[in-house]
């Protein structure tokens, strides 16, 4: 292209230094990474110990309830649920109130899974816990949960506040 459109450098650091999406995607993906590595010994990564978590409940769950708590559709939740299908932790059956729906269960061994994989999640969770802020985990667990519901429509129709700042006020 002869008229390149030039974005200044500066423009890069803004964004680099201010993205929440790019901030939030790099801690999940650290996230994940101490998840992955923590339950890799019980078998499981962080994708599926979530998964069969949202699955162990007193009654098997519809998929669509699933695939909406993890934010996900319902094709990727059925691709996600194959490897667990194939070690026997997860079954798919069809729903008796509505045929062409599924209901999503663990079996026992896929329980005796989720049972190992709990103390190491538990010990992960609560050093992580501790290696943030004072009242750190429970903000951003409120402002990621806040953020999670939110919509294109939500963000523009939102009225700009004032940023809060790190530092006091003199008074």
């Amino acid at each position: 292209m002869s008229n390149s459109v030039e974005i200044p450098f500066s423009t890069t650091l803004l964004v680099r230094d201010t993205c929440l999406c790019l901030h939030v995607q790099r801690a999940a993906r650290a996230l994940a990474r101490l998840f992955d590595d923590a339950l890799r010994p019980a078998g499981l990564t962080n994708g599926q110990f979530s998964l069969m978590m949202s699955l162990n409940r007193p009654e098997p769950p519809p998929m669509g309830p699933v695939a909406a708590l993890l934010a996900m559709d319902q094709t990727t939740l059925t691709a996600a649920l194959k490897p667990l299908q194939r070690k026997g932790w997860v079954t798919v059956m069809e729903n008796p109130k509505d045929r062409r729906g599924r209901l999503l269960g663990l079996t026992p061994d896929g329980k005796a899974a989720l049972a190992k994989a709990l103390p190491i999640w538990k010990s992960t969770h609560a050093a992580l816990d501790d290696a943030l802020p004072e009242g750190g985990p429970a903000r951003l667990r409120q402002d990621l949960q806040a953020v999670a519901g939110m919509t294109g429509e939500t963000v523009k129709a939102s009225p700009r506040r004032p940023r809060r700042s790190g530092r006091a006020m003199a008074g």
